[in-house]
C-alpha cells in the first residue's frame, strides 16, 4: 500500500509541514472510510506533528496509536533510501529530526521501544493489546 500511497494519494508532495500534514490526512481519510466498512487498517507512516495524529483520531473510530520509538541515530541507521544523509547533506529540505521537529506522542496506547525490543517482540505486544481492548481475537 505504501507504494500506492505515493504514487495515487500523495504524489508531489514534499517535506514541507503543510506537505506532510495533507499527507497524514489523506491517508486518515482514506484509512477511516475502510475502517467505517469493518476493514482492519494498518497504517505505517511518519507522522511528526501531535495535532495532526489527533485530527486522524478524531475522524477515525477504533484507532489506536502505535509509537515505534528510535532514537535519530537509530533511525539514521537503518534508512535503507538514504533520506537522512540527503537531508544532512542539505538535499532535502524540511525532513524530520533534522531540520523540522519530530513531537512525540503524548499518549499513545501502544508504545514499540525498537531499540530494546525484536520485531518479534514489538509485534507481540501490539497483537496483545488489540486483544486486550477487543479488537481482533486469536
Amino acid at each position: 500500500m505504501n507504494s500506492y500511497v505515493r504514487t495515487h494519494l500523495s504524489q508531489g508532495l514534499g517535506f514541507s509541514k503543510e506537505d506532510r500534514d495533507i499527507n497524514i490526512r489523506r491517508i486518515g481519510f482514506v484509512s477511516s472510510l475502510l475502517s467505517r466498512h469493518q476493514v482492519i487498517v494498518i497504517v505505517s507512516a511518519i507522522s511528526p506533528y501531535q495535532e495532526t495524529r489527533e485530527e486522524v483520531r478524531q475522524m477515525t473510530e477504533n484507532f489506536v496509536e502505535v509509537y515505534v520509538k528510535a532514537s535519530l541515530d537509530t533511525c539514521e541507521k537503518r534508512d535503507v533510501k538514504g533520506l537522512y544523509a540527503k537531508a544532512r547533506s542539505g538535499e532535502i529540505k524540511q525532513f524530520t529530526g533534522i531540520d523540522d521537529p519530530y513531537e512525540e506522542p503524548i499518549n499513545p496506547e501502544i508504545i514499540c521501544h525498537t531499540e530494546q525490543e525484536t520485531v518479534n517482540e514489538s509485534i507481540a505486544k501490539v497483537i496483545y493489546n488489540l486483544e486486550k481492548i477487543g479488537y481482533i481475537s486469536t
